[in-house]
């Protein structure tokens, strides 16, 4: 089965997809020679499948191969895996125009022309990463959940590449403790994951419902489970559900790239940078990745500030 996606606005599928390469080896998303690689489950059945685009960023088109099958279902959830991965469904043409308005998000739009936030393409990746990521480097991150797809996940071969399903609620439901030791998580991490995937397996964590729910409930339900905080639920909002109006101010790299940007490196509590991030309106969440992106590649601020009373 073969489909194409068009694209509204600009879109860098290179700087889009780099944050599964960059920090180290993501087996579940494999980025390189111009496609993107991934397996999607769907009714307990694996399809491998491969993503295609074009070289100009103003008229991009993602070309989408699923060998093996013409089923109707299997392209519909591959079509909507495919928007969450590339960011589709921000409106990235409103940004820029909203961004004329702010001297720091307009400077950062030329550098990052297309750029746009991937979406985690499931709930428990999502969640996994996230725990993964707690109080510790990314790269350290990485690494830990590259162990953990490797030996809880299924491989499948798409175009001479290896990629893995990411392990479903069932598989690390069960996993003992001493196995997460193995892969370099503490034991408390171990317990994390291992409760979060029992509560998405036994149904006492609705994905399906969290997914329309308000901000609100969406924190509430997320803090409630062991091991989770508004850090997680706020990066849940973001990453996983796209919610526009979410600014993770909790996060030091968010403190640290606002920091920089509006109130020349001094120091703001995490309530001044939720104050700063109000004017964002439902841009909040695109003007986090930018200030985040040119944060990493040291993109130069030009010296509008921002007075934090």
């Amino acid at each position: 089965m073969k489909l194409s996606l068009p694209v509204n606005g600009p879109l860098d599928p290179a700087a889009t997809l780099a944050r599964y390469h960059v920090f180290g080896e993501d087996p579940a998303n494999r980025v390189g020679n111009d496609a993107f690689r991934r397996v999607l489950r769907v009714d307990g059945r694996l399809w491998p499948y491969e993503v295609r685009w074009q070289q100009g960023v103003d008229d991009q088109r993602l070309d989408v191969h699923v060998p093996e099958t013409r089923s109707s279902v299997v392209e519909a959830a591959v079509s909507r895996e495919v928007a969450k991965i590339f960011g589709l469904a921000f409106d990235l043409p409103g940004f820029y125009r909203f961004a004329k308005s702010d001297p720091v998000l307009a400077e950062l739009v030329g550098p990052l022309y297309g750029l746009r936030p991937t979406l985690a393409p499931t709930a428990l990746e999502m969640l996994v990463g996230s725990i993964s990521a707690q109080q510790v480097n990314l790269a350290f991150a990485f690494a830990c959940r590259a162990r953990l797809v490797k030996r809880y996940g299924t491989p499948a071969r798409i175009a001479g590449d290896t990629v893995y399903a990411f392990p479903d609620a069932s598989a690390l439901a069960h996993v003992r403790l001493a196995e997460f030791r193995a892969m370099k998580f503490s034991t408390r991490k171990g317990e994390y994951i291992r409760e979060v995937a029992r509560a998405v397996f036994d149904g006492t964590l609705d994905l399906d419902r969290l997914a329309d729910a308000p901000n609100v409930a969406v924190i509430e339900a997320i803090t409630g489970l062991r091991g989770l905080g508004r850090w997680t639920a706020e990066w849940y909002l973001a990453r996983c559900l796209g919610r526009g109006d979410v600014c993770p101010a909790g996060d030091l790299g968010v403190r640290r790239a606002v920091e920089r940007y509006y109130a020349r490196d001094r120091e703001l509590s995490e309530e001044q940078v939720r104050r700063r991030a109000r004017p964002w309106g439902s841009y909040r969440n695109l003007a986090v990745h930018y200030l985040l992106a040119g944060l990493r590649l040291k993109l130069p601020a030009n010296g509008a500030a921002w007075t934090a009373s």
